[in-house]
């Protein structure tokens, strides 16, 4: 896979001449915006303007120099983000005093951290307007965690995680201490928990299972209270002889796990439908299950494995059929273990396996210690080494984590869609997804020709079938889906969102995007997509130049790998419109000051009332931008007005002009 750093990491790109004392050469800061407008997202660059200078840039700092492999990044400072679909997602607004800036970076970069950070920074001139650039290296192992010294560890530490900077955890010290010695949370004895508090049909079972892997294994000739011992589940503390987190929750009875850890569940979930139940009036069916880890495992699989949708097969000369589980029974026992095995059990909450009539989704708490991008690949990083080495042990679980490979492996020879998996810190959760649909049946083909005008390449095919699927999409699902590296799932994801298809929102941890009613309803929201030829330039492909959807082979077939050239989807809601209005809208250039867009919102809306993706869509700008910079402020201004007031989030609203009184009043329609 392609390292995401090495966009930039292999420019050779002159140094600036206003900068003659740089050794290494770095991209410009014109690369740097370039590659911030090529990309919705990106890990090693984060664009800042004057008025950001302070904590947010000195935190980004902090977690360039600590995160693990990333090789440090850059800060471009003097940029503003416009989120335009036809204009320039970032441009260039300066810094009014550049050499102060550096030397004030400098002096909180040497002051406010355990250690002393030095970035190199340069300034040069880019559309007229004075950027700096900062690359911050990253710190040698020995080194890290940098940290906010008044705020010490964990709280004053940062990671770099995806486009974002977010505060480290106790697991993430884990990763910057990997090979120093240091107790990690399944091996913290439980001061009230002995010998006696374990169960006995657990010891007898783990011993049934060991010998199956290994008969002659020395362990299995040792005391209870010796294997418990050999195992991490039992332990000395002041002078006793007590059971470690481990050993309760691989060992424990029902009694002991209800007392010492009362929220460790596995609860099994079935919700009706394809979405998750927001109405309180609504039930769902749920299990709740409370037993010794390897029991749990069982109790988990068979759970999913007994609801799970048949599908029948009848071998070539037999004359009996067989029902087979939709999806392989190996893959629903790796997606569990990995639930129970990797979750922290430093928060009390349950493990969740949720089913809804097209998907299994099993959550845990826990966001992954590997990165996203490296699941699947050899080698493993668990937060409780303990317990995962019973798991080998006893065949429960792969080794060297491969277990992510053989769940791909499995679902790609069913003919299935691959499971996603998605690490998000923000909520500290890990979910595994399994889909009980084919990937690009013939149903995905039939609706995937209603966009056939765009030009879909066979990954992007496969993104918008999980986004129907699964409500939402980010790019390390894009990655899962598709195989490609961050920066290419970056841009594929904005070409989505341009066409029309994705709505981008931002959280914290990472950006996330879901369907828009062109996806959702084609039929019923058909309309003919005109080309703009002042989106950066771009020229018109023919299907045979930049891809064509083959029904026959249920393939999209790319033979010149470009993206095809912006479009908007301007709707028939301007033919509704007066013909005075409907010109202007045309005739809408690409930078208009604000003052003219929102008299034109105005006007638009006082002919009738208009949602947001409608009004979005006619100005071909991009909706959260429009909401943002102009509907929200025009409603605050009283120069528009709520069709649902009270309800500013109804899926139903819209937005009017006020109708003017002759005394200059406002008056609702």
């Amino acid at each position: 896979m392609r390292n995401p750093a090495a966009v930039l990491i292999n420019r050779t790109s002159s140094p600036n001449p206003l900068c003659t004392e740089l050794e290494v050469t770095h991209p410009t800061c014109a690369d740097l915006l370039r590659q911030l407008d090529q990309l919705d997202e990106h890990p090693r660059i984060e664009a800042k303007t004057s008025s950001e200078m302070g904590k947010s840039t000195l935190q980004t700092v902090c977690a360039l120099s600590n995160e693990p492999g990333l090789g440090g990044g850059y800060l471009l400072l003097g940029v503003e983000r416009t989120p335009d679909l036809f204009d320039r997602e970032y441009r260039a607004v300066g810094i009014p005093d550049p050499d102060k800036v550096q030397a004030d970076l400098a002096s909180q970069c040497a002051s406010m951290f355990n250690r002393i950070v030095r970035p190199e920074m340069w300034s040069e001139v880019v559309d007229g307007e004075v950027l700096v650039g900062v690359f911050v290296p990253e710190v040698p192992a020995g080194d890290k965690p940098i940290h906010f010294s008044a705020q010490g560890l964990p709280r004053g530490a940062y990671r770099r995680i995806g486009s974002s900077d977010q505060k480290c955890t106790e697991d993430d010290l884990l990763v910057f201490y990997h090979g120093r010695q240091h107790q990690t949370y399944d091996l913290t004895p439980i001061p009230d928990v002995e010998l006696a508090d374990l169960d006995t049909d657990a010891i007898a079972e783990y011993r049934r299972e060991r010998a199956l892997a290994n008969a002659s294994a020395e362990e299995l000739r040792w005391s209870d209270a010796e294997l418990l011992r050999g195992l991490g589940c039992l332990i000395r503390h002041e002078s006793r002889t007590v059971a470690t987190v481990a050993g309760v929750l691989l060992f424990g009875t029902r009694a002991t796990l209800r007392r010492t850890f009362p929220m460790m569940r596995l609860d099994y979930i079935r919700v009706p439908g394809r979405e998750w139940i927001t109405d309180p009036e609504t039930r769902f069916e749920t299990l709740d299950m409370r037993d010794p880890l390897m029991r749990l495992i069982r109790r988990g699989e068979a759970a999913i494995m007994d609801d799970m949708p048949k599908q029948f097969r009848l071998p070539e000369g037999e004359l009996q059929r067989r029902d087979l589980p939709r999806i392989p029974d190996r893959v629903v026992r790796e997606a569990v273990v990995n639930a129970l095995m990797h979750r922290t059990y430093r928060t009390h909450g349950a493990t969740q396996i949720i089913r809804y009539s097209n998907r299994v989704e099993i959550r845990n708490p826990g966001h992954s210690l590997k990165p996203e991008d490296q699941l699947g690949e050899p080698g493993s990083q668990t937060r409780n080494p303990a317990i995962a080495a019973i798991l080998h042990e006893t065949l429960f679980a792969e080794t060297k984590g491969s277990g992510v490979r053989v769940m791909r492996e499995l679902m790609r020879q069913t003919n299935l869609a691959p499971p996603t998996f998605e690490s998000d810190r923000e909520r500290d959760q890990f979910t595994a997804t399994l889909f009980f649909h084919h990937l690009l049946s013939e149903t995905d083909l039939a609706w995937l020709s209603n966009f056939s005008d765009s030009n879909l390449s066979t990954d992007e095919a496969k993104a918008l079938v999980h986004l129907r699927e699964a409500g939402r999409i980010s790019n390390a699902i894009y990655r899962e889906l598709t195989g490609v590296d961050t920066l290419e799932a970056s841009m594929r994801l904005r070409r989505l969102r341009q066409l029309g298809f994705l709505r981008q929102h931002d959280r914290g941890s990472a950006t996330y995007y879901t369907a828009t009613d062109r996806l959702l309803n084609p039929d019923s929201r058909r309309t003919s997509l005109t080309q703009n030829a002042d989106a950066a330039g771009a020229r018109e492909f023919s299907a045979a130049e930049s891809g064509e959807l083959n029904i026959e082979s249920g393939e999209f077939v790319s033979q010149s790998g470009e993206l095809s050239s912006q479009s908007g989807e301007l709707g028939n809601q301007s033919e509704e419109l007066s013909p005075d209005l409907s010109a202007a809208i045309s005739t809408l250039k690409r930078r208009t000051p604000q003052p003219e867009l929102r008299a034109l919102i105005s006007r638009i809306c006082s002919e009738r009332p208009f949602g947001s993706e409608s009004l979005a869509r006619l100005l071909q700008r991009e909706q959260a931008y429009i909401v943002e910079k102009y509907l929200a402020q025009m409603i605050r201004d009283g120069e528009l007005e709520y069709t649902i007031p009270g309800k500013p989030n109804d899926p139903r609203q819209a937005y009017r002009a006020p109708v003017r009184s002759s005394r200059g009043n406002d008056r609702s329609r």
